[in-house]
């Protein structure tokens, strides 16, 4: 099992393992600060690749493996 820290994930490649919208390839591009900031991250903006489209999942989604591999396999 991957260990991820959500402040890390910025800038970090995902690939869908079926892929979402006929798009594979992901980037996370905004990790989402919570109000208040004491309050631990919950939120991520990942970016597909090609159509550029964003969408706002939970970051913990990330970890299984069955839906997202880290990198661009």
């Amino acid at each position: 099992m991957t260990v991820l820290h959500p402040k890390k994930l910025r800038l970090s490649k995902w690939t869908a393992v079926k892929p979402v919208a006929r798009q594979k390839h992901f980037l996370v591009t905004k990790v989402i600060e919570p109000e208040p900031p004491e309050s631990p991250v919950e939120w991520i903006e990942i970016e597909a690749v090609y159509s550029k489209k964003v969408r706002r999942i939970r970051w913990r989604e990330l970890l299984d493996e069955t839906v997202w591999r880290q990198g661009w396999l």
